[in-house]
């Protein structure tokens, strides 16, 4: 029972990074001539958009109908359209296939930490809760080095590995993981709530994406932003009015939440930018195979867990938010001299490894701790909910950060372009650190639980 939750959380992470690897052979076979990278950064982003929008409500599902039935239909979602999108045939088919892939991981991530911590006695929580969380981890340093070896055969067997690895969770989920009870009258989730914040993300980042290629003061970038502002404005009009809004905004009145929150966001807008333009180095102006690219990518993130792990084993009394400050920093160091190594002409052992090893290290420092620092000032009740707001602060983040990318390299020469990108990255990193400071004045007020506290990522 166990290994099939946590080997779903697994599954969920491992799509977000598995894919990076594939762009250039996914541009040659479903792409032409006028296909574009700001195209392209449509099947990460359509992905990273609706999962982290429906986060929330998929938890809310499960405490109302049941935490194992919206698992294993989000299981079976997820599984099918994997296939559908190995079957692509288009760019825009298989972007529409990761949107549907999104709404399965979203259903599969709140509910399969539910139904782990609700199955185990009270003494293998913990441990379990652990392992569970660092599946992301795990994802992120294996998933480029897996998609690389699946990409030398064919892109589509990125998506086509998920095929029997789901089928398998799926026999077994029906066979061990027992459902736990569910309270039926936990309000409905805010599912047009849901939609307006999924249509605002996305309509912001197609004006942040196109803003390159249509100008910024071209009517279909102010379109854009005009439709952002106002679905984000119905979004926030109908959050505060909704029974059982998407996001409790109770919970913002807690300091230490929001800057983590905060933090949350702008850290992923550079991690997920220096993954990418490192990436896309390697692809474009070293002209590595997928493969090569992935196991050269792995590094970096291997240090994460093992760097997390070290942290709280040396220094167990240090205040989170002091590690997330310092990780931050790390990052921002990292990046910066990827780039100005980059810029000199460095190879991958001098221009590359050195940056990209402290990245890992800063990102083993600062990212497990956010949810900890961010739900520590929060009542019980409320920790659940709040861990599903930084879990999707986590997601926006990283749609943004692929879209700011995607603007500063789009029509430009790579090799001048991404050490900008990987500067403008290290930027981002240091503002993450200025409002991770926040964390460490003390909380004014501590905020109300909310009335339909739910498991999330």
């Amino acid at each position: 029972m166990t290994a099939t939750l946590v080997g779903s959380a697994f599954l969920t992470g491992i799509d977000l990074f598995i894919v990076n690897v594939a762009f250039d052979d996914i541009a040659r076979d479903l792409g032409n001539a006028s296909t574009t990278l700001s195209q392209l950064s449509w099947i990460l982003n359509a992905y990273a958009v609706v999962f982290a929008a429906l986060l929330i409500p998929m938890g809310r599902m499960g405490d109302r109908y049941g935490n194992r039935l919206v698992f294993i239909l989000g299981l079976s979602l997820f599984t099918l359209s994997s296939a559908a999108c190995a079957a692509a045939g288009s760019v825009w088919m298989l972007v529409a296939f990761r949107g549907v892939q999104a709404v399965g991981a979203a259903a599969m991530t709140p509910t399969s930490l539910g139904l782990l911590l609700a199955s185990l006695p009270a003494a293998q929580r913990r441990p379990a809760a652990r392992a569970w969380a660092m599946t992301g981890a795990l994802a992120a340093s294996v998933g480029p080095a897996l998609g690389g070896g699946l990409v030398s055969l064919s892109w589509r067997w990125a998506f086509l590995i998920n095929v029997p690895v789901g089928i398998l969770m799926l026999v077994a989920a029906l066979r061990y993981v027992p459902d736990v009870r569910h309270d039926k009258s936990t309000p409905r989730p805010d599912l047009l709530g849901a939609a307006l914040l999924t249509a605002c993300i996305a309509a912001l980042v197609l004006a942040i994406v196109q803003s390159t290629d249509w100008g910024w003061v071209s009517s279909g970038v102010i379109t854009a932003l005009v439709v952002a502002l106002v679905l984000g404005g119905a979004f926030a009009w109908r959050t505060a009015r909704h029974a059982s809004p998407m996001i409790d905004t109770r919970l913002f009145a807690t300091r230490s939440f929001t800057s983590a929150a905060a933090t949350t966001l702008v850290f992923n807008l550079g991690f997920a930018g220096s993954l990418l333009a490192l990436i896309l180095w390697m692809q474009e102006v070293w002209h590595w195979s997928a493969l090569t690219t992935g196991l050269g990518v792995a590094l970096g993130p291997l240090l994460v867990p093992i760097t997390s792990l070290l942290a709280h084993r040396i220094a167990p009394t240090m205040r989170p938010a002091i590690m997330i400050c310092t990780g931050c920093i790390v990052c921002a160091a990292g990046a910066a001299l990827t780039a100005v190594s980059l810029r000199a002409g460095g190879n991958y052992w001098i221009g590359v490894l050195p940056g990209w090893l402290l990245g890992g290290i800063g990102v083993g420092l600062a990212m497990p701790n956010l949810v900890a620092a961010g739900t520590a000032e929060l009542p019980p009740a409320a920790t659940s909910t709040g861990g599903g707001v930084i879990s999707m602060a986590r997601q926006v983040g990283m749609a943004f950060g692929i879209a700011v990318l995607v603007t500063i390299i789009a029509n430009k020469v790579p090799r001048d372009a991404l050490p900008t990108a990987l500067l403008v990255v290290a930027g981002m990193h240091v503002a993450a650190a200025l409002v991770a400071t926040l964390m460490l004045r003390p909380n004014r007020q501590p905020v109300a639980a909310p009335s339909t506290p739910q498991l999330s990522a």
